[in-house]
C-alpha cells in the first residue's frame, strides 16, 4: 500500500521534512517513489505540488494525518495557509483587571436591557394593583365562613331537642 508521509531531514532539534509518496513497508528515510514537496515546521514554510498529491490520493495512496492537514491547508501555489494566533500574555493583576472590566460591562448591559424592558412591564403591574377584584375575592371568602357558622348552630339546636 502506498503512503504519503513525511521524510525527516535536518539537524538535531531542527527538523525539516520532505513530503513523499512511498511504500508503507519501507523505512522512514527510504527511497521514495516521488517527492511532492518540503515542509519546515519551525518557520511554517512549505512548498507542495498539490495537484500531484491529490492525483496520488485518487490512485489510492493514504496520507498520514499530518500530511492530510498540510494538503487541506495548502494554497493553490503550494504554500501553507497558516494563520498565526496572536496571543497576549498578561500578568495576574492585568488579567484580573481585564476580567473585572468584562464583568462590569456585562452587568451594565444587563441593567440597560432590564431598564429598557422595565417601564413596559411596570405600567400593567400598577394597574393590576389599583384594581378592586382581588379585594372582592377577599370579601367573598370572608362571607362564606360567616354563612357556614349559622348552619352548624342550626344543626346543634336540632340535635338537642331530639335527645330530650
Amino acid at each position: 500500500m502506498l503512503k504519503i508521509r513525511l521524510k525527516r531531514l535536518g539537524a538535531k532539534k531542527n527538523p525539516t521534512y520532505r513530503i513523499i509518496v512511498i511504500n508503507s513497508t519501507t523505512k522512514r528515510e527510504g527511497r521514495p517513489i516521488q517527492e511532492l514537496g518540503h515542509y519546515n515546521p519551525k518557520t511554517k514554510v512549505m512548498k507542495l505540488d498539490k495537484a500531484a498529491a491529490l492525483d496520488w490520493i485518487s490512485k489510492g495512496a493514504q496520507p498520514t494525518e499530518t500530511v492530510a492537514y498540510l494538503i487541506k491547508n495548502c494554497n493553490e501555489d503550494g504554500t501553507l495557509n497558516y494563520k498565526k494566533k496572536e496571543t497576549v500574555k498578561l500578568s495576574k493583576k492585568a488579567l484580573a483587571k481585564k476580567q473585572a472590566e468584562e464583568e462590569a460591562a456585562k452587568q451594565a448591559a444587563e441593567e440597560a436591557k432590564a431598564a429598557a424592558e422595565a417601564p413596559a412591564e411596570e405600567a400593567p403591574a400598577e394597574e393590576a394593583k389599583t384594581e378592586e377584584p382581588p379585594a372582592e375575592e377577599v370579601k367573598a371568602e370572608e362571607a362564606a365562613p360567616a354563612e357556614e357558622a349559622p348552619v352548624e348552630e342550626v344543626k346543634a339546636e336540632e340535635e338537642t331537642p331530639e335527645e330530650a
